[in-house]
């Protein structure tokens, strides 16, 4: 196996853990998107994919990330979310990894609602919090997604465009 191969399939690796990332908190997905398509690209010399899409693919993944930390700040932040609150949910997606799908839909809005309890909140307007924070982590997820999957068109087209 040469040196090429063993960078394409590093970087189809790359992409796959990417996409995984995008739901998955504990991975940077997007960012990992692009180190695939960027280590693919550069395999080939750029002959295939040049410089401008990469950096292209590179704007993508930062507008991703502030996508991220934006939609999931004023999910909070509208349903008037505390500090606790921020941190609960932090928390709770961490420990929500451990439990699966149910533990990462279920783990931001206990730890959430937690987190707002803790600061002396009713049931009723922590679980409003709650809803709204990981209303904004859903919505961050689902706009990550669709950002990931539109750079691999992207990538796929500067591939196939001749």
């Amino acid at each position: 196996m040469d040196a090429n191969t063993v960078y394409y399939v590093l970087a189809g690796v790359l992409i796959l853990a990417g996409l995984a990332g995008t739901i998955l908190p504990a991975l940077p997905g997007v960012p990992l998107v692009f180190a695939g398509m960027l280590l693919a690209a550069w395999a080939n010399g750029f002959r295939d994919v040049s410089v401008w899409v990469i950096v292209l693919l590179g704007v993508l993944t930062l507008v991703s990330l502030a996508v991220d930390f934006f939609a999931s700040l004023l999910g909070a932040k509208r349903a008037g979310a505390s500090t606790k609150a921020l941190w609960g949910a932090g928390i709770g997606t961490f420990a929500g990894l451990f439990f699966g799908i149910p533990g990462l839909l279920l783990g931001p809005f206990l730890g959430a609602v937690a987190g707002e309890m803790s600061g002396g909140r009713e049931w009723r307007e922590a679980s409003k919090v709650g809803f709204g924070t990981w209303l904004g982590i859903v919505v961050g997820t689902a706009l990550k997604l669709a950002l990931a999957f539109g750079m691999l068109g992207i990538f796929v087209l500067a591939l196939l465009w001749d």
